[in-house]
């Protein structure tokens, strides 16, 4: 067990590069692609850092991960044409499938979960089986052809772009800033402002610190660290706080945060990407309202659940 969970990992991972890789491949045979070397390139290297980055020197993932972050920066990766079905023939389709469609999601989140809680293989490895059950269930009950997977794996790709790796980035970025000490300047920060004695107070500070903390990293778990080593700690458990009931608001409080940041691009820029929406903006600003109750809820709760 002890080498199985890699090594599956590890075939995950280059899963993903093989996909990435028959994206790029057809990216470049697009001759009237408006940025085809660009964008060929960037899910070139980003394939070889899902698939090989395990046996690549971290100085040389990171020369990889910088060379995408300068081909983004001169917009060089852009949506080629895509292959899209008639309308008629997705009408055909929907007829045909009806609410089955919708068996592989929930399939694939259920199998992850019986994975994760009653094996010993772990969450990662759960989603990853989960997912590949869910894929070969997808094919079935469709009955698409090898052609229409490959295609339609790339038009995903395509028009997800860039902000598919923003959470494994910011996810990074979180364990920079701990290791940093970032959380230690932030509790130096707070205690400046924030009195030792009142629950209240330090309770309100960790919920609006994950809630903003989040909305700068865009995902709360790479702000949980932080702002719960800053925060959390020392203004709430340490006041007699239950930790387990603290903890869970807040990253919950964090997720507050997520509804109101484009940095959390798999929440807010991928809906608005994938549905072609003229202001990216608005998934946000729908959110908005409901995001800022939840957290004045979250406090409350909080106060009243873990003191």
């Amino acid at each position: 067990m002890a080498t199985l969970i890699p090594n599956m990992l590890e075939f995950f991972y280059v899963l993903i590069g093989v996909i990435l890789f028959s994206s790029a491949w057809r990216v470049l045979r697009d001759t009237n692609h408006p940025a085809r070397v660009g964008t060929a390139l960037f899910w070139t290297i980003l394939g070889v850092l899902f698939a090989f980055g395990s046996y690549i020197p971290s100085m040389i993932n990171g020369i990889l991960i910088l060379a995408m972050g300068v081909i983004t920066l001169l917009k060089q990766v852009k949506i080629g044409k895509l292959e899209q079905a008639s309308e008629e023939e997705s009408q055909t389709h929907a007829n045909r499938i009806g609410n089955r469609i919708f068996l592989p999601c929930v399939l694939l989140a259920l199998l992850a979960v019986v994975i994760a809680q009653f094996t010993p293989l772990g969450g990662q490895v759960g989603i990853g089986l989960a997912a590949v059950i869910a894929f070969v269930i997808t094919v079935l009950l469709t009955r698409a052809t090898p052609s229409t997977v490959v295609g339609d794996s790339d038009r995903m790709i395509q028009q997800v772009g860039i902000t598919g790796i923003l959470p494994q980035l910011l996810a990074a970025l979180g364990v920079i800033f701990n290791k940093s000490g970032v959380g230690d300047v932030i509790s130096q920060g707070i205690s400046t402002v924030v009195p030792m004695g009142s629950p209240f107070i330090g309770v309100v500070a960790y919920c609006l610190g994950m809630m903003v903390f989040t909305m700068i990293m865009g995902n709360a778990y790479a702000a949980f660290t932080v702002i719960t080593a800053g925060i959390g700690i020392p203004f709430v458990v340490a006041q007699g706080g239950d930790p387990v009931i603290a903890g869970a608001l807040a990253m919950t409080a964090g997720f507050c945060g997520t509804l109101m940041t484009p940095m959390a691009a798999n929440f807010n820029a991928l809906p608005a990407a994938l549905l072609e929406m003229k202001d990216l903006n608005k998934v946000i600003k729908v959110q908005v309202p409901m995001a800022l109750t939840l957290v004045l809820i979250h406090i409350a709760l909080m106060y009243y659940w873990a003191f």
